[in-house]
């Protein structure tokens, strides 16, 4: 299946530079992949070069005269930018003329546009943001990381269908399990929201392990992690900063003298397979579900190895039909509600 990707090419810390690069190293490695680079047509063939003539069709761009700020109110965003780079990219799935869209950008304004561009699918109050973690076992896939702060258990509940759906779309496993991110194991921890979206999730036909805590994130103990959009970021926060201490303890203890340093030396293959492990760049890209449309969020400090990673989830959503298969599910969920 030929899949066409809009790729916000200003939006992050470093723009073109990295954006174009990364486009170009998967049209590479994926022959049935279109791009339209969207952004100031100046600094996109700047990046270029001759490349373009070597990709024929399978490469176009799209020239769009305004960038929207990393630190701009979504809100002015949507409103005063209808010509951003951002927004023409959602404005290309919207039309059907791309699958799916990829930007660095600001998330709040990536929300916002995407929203009121593409609309909710049938059934879905609110879209969420999806990240994916490593894990003991592989990885795991978190919603929501803070799009939605104040949440009901309906909510919380769809959050459990479109992370399983997304799971089932991009890993082909058609019966993930999903877990509700509590402070306990037990049906009786927690608040009362908590407590009946676990009801919810108890009785909606998915694959539903029951509570997890915080520890079985990182464990791997189920395939999706539900919680409200609070309580994901801070987690997600959290681990990303966990991550830095230690990154800067082990450099930290291996370059105190003579006899550590030559200890990293013999410590180097273990320490490159520890960095892969744990290398964020590898999951890079978040998806914004439950839109009427594939759109997938980067790092806006992504480096061209990252955006090249989101780009790929974007594909690999919109190829095995994730929006499809989410309003199909919340299909069978409407008598039940």
């Amino acid at each position: 299946m030929t899949v066409t990707l809009a790729i916000d090419c200003m939006g992050g810390d470093h723009g073109p530079s990295v954006t174009v690069p990364a486009a170009l190293r998967f049209l590479d490695t994926d022959p049935d992949v279109r791009v339209v680079l969207v952004g100031r047509a100046e600094a996109v063939e700047q990046q270029l070069g001759v490349a373009q003539v070597r990709y024929g069709e399978r490469l176009s761009i799209r020239h769009a005269t305004e960038v929207v700020g990393m630190d701009e109110p979504p809100a002015l965003a949507m409103r005063n930018k209808k010509d951003s780079s951002m927004r023409v990219a959602v404005d290309l799935v919207k039309s059907g003329d791309a699958q799916a869209a990829v930007s660095a950008g600001n998330t709040g304004a990536l929300m916002a546009i995407s929203r009121f561009v593409l609309k909710t699918l049938p059934g879905i109050d609110r879209p969420a943001i999806c990240s994916t973690l490593p894990t003991l076992r592989g990885q795991t896939h978190v919603l929501d990381l803070g799009a939605n702060v104040d949440c009901s258990p309906a909510h919380l509940l769809q959050f459990g269908i479109m992370g399983a759906m997304l799971v089932a779309a991009v890993e082909h496993n058609e019966r993930p399990s999903v877990g509700l991110l509590n402070i306990g194991e037990e049906d009786i921890k927690g608040n009362e929201t908590v407590k009946q979206a676990g009801e919810l999730l108890r009785h909606s036909g998915l694959n539903f392990y029951g509570n997890v805590e915080g520890n079985d994130i990182y464990k791997g103990t189920v395939d999706v992690v539900v919680c409200d959009g609070f309580v994901g970021n801070v987690a997600l926060k959290t681990s990303e900063g966990l991550a830095q201490m230690l990154a800067t303890f082990l450099r930290e203890q291996f370059s105190r003298n003579w006899v550590t340093k030559l200890a990293a030396v013999f410590a180097m293959s273990a320490l490159k397979g520890f960095k892969h492990k744990v290398d964020s760049r590898r999951y890079n890209g978040a998806a914004l579900l439950g839109l009427r449309g594939v759109v997938v969020k980067s790092h806006g400090a992504a480096d061209v190895f990252a955006f090249e990673q989101a780009i790929r989830r974007a594909v690999e959503a919109a190829r095995n039909n994730l929006i499809e298969r989410i309003s199909a599910r919340m299909e069978r969920e409407r008598p039940a509600a």
